[in-house]
């Protein structure tokens, strides 16, 4: 049984990743915590692994179609050091309702993202440095404290901002979190005999293959329904979340 549910989650992964080139992560932790009962620490470290995996699948075929900004990607990474490492030291120390309470948080923020349309119809253009730094501030921040890639912020700052067509900035997105997760992870060298990786890498692998596959057909798949279906669902999540924390805890 626990077999059967590994290979549902990567798919379910997977798909997320490579449909909407972001909210693995956010899909991910709530599903090992709730559904395969790992600690706080355990989900997230193995939502890295998997997260990562599936991003670095998602992404390659991405590159051969031209629809990854690396420039961007790379520097989004880089500039979000700083607060990716310093909020993975940090994130060990803060209790876990109010790490569970700030994933809430940043679920609804990432629904209502996916739920806005272009604000305008400009032409392609390049994100601005004071931007990127923020951008890359927070991005950073998120991985460190709650194990999530980031690429939630990025795609619609890409999409609603600088008018990116939605593929290059899922493509984009899929990069950022490959590095983000990839970084984070090697920071917690210390906490990974904490997790039973059987499960995990199931999963990892299922949604390494899903990733890959949905990468391909997502320009061929409604991206405005995909993203509001994907926003309902963080809503749920949210408030599921909530709910475990401070009422079924």
């Amino acid at each position: 049984m626990i077999i059967l549910e590994a290979l549902l989650a990567g798919a379910f992964i997977g798909s997320v990743l490579g449909f909407v080139g972001a909210g693995g992560a956010m899909v991910s932790v709530p599903i090992l915590l709730y559904i395969f009962h790992f600690t706080n620490e355990q989900a997230t470290i193995a939502a890295l692994v998997i997260v990562g995996l599936a991003a670095l699948s998602g992404v390659i075929p991405k590159f051969t179609t031209k629809e990854v900004l690396v420039r961007e990607a790379v520097s989004i990474w880089g500039i979000g050091l700083v607060t990716t490492l310093s909020m993975t030291a940090l994130a060990s120390h803060i209790n876990v309702k109010v790490l569970h309470t700030g994933f809430a948080i940043v679920l609804v923020v990432a629904g209502a993202s996916m739920l806005r349309g272009p604000l305008t119809a400009d032409p392609e253009h390049r994100m601005s440095l004071p931007v990127l730094i923020l951008v890359s501030l927070i991005i950073g921040s998120l991985t460190g404290l709650f194990g999530i890639g980031g690429g939630f912020l990025a795609i619609p700052v890409l999409v609603l901002f600088y008018n990116t067509p939605q593929n290059k900035a899922a493509g984009t997105s899929l990069l950022i979190i490959t590095m983000n997760c990839t970084t984070s992870f090697l920071e917690r060298y210390r906490n990974w005999h904490v997790v039973d990786w059987k499960t995990p890498i199931v999963i990892a692998l299922v949604a390494i293959v899903i990733s890959r596959l949905a990468s391909q057909r997502s320009g061929k798949v409604n991206a405005k329904l995909l993203k509001s279906s994907f926003a309902y669902l963080l809503f749920s999540l949210s408030a599921f979340t909530l709910l475990k924390t401070f009422v079924l805890a």
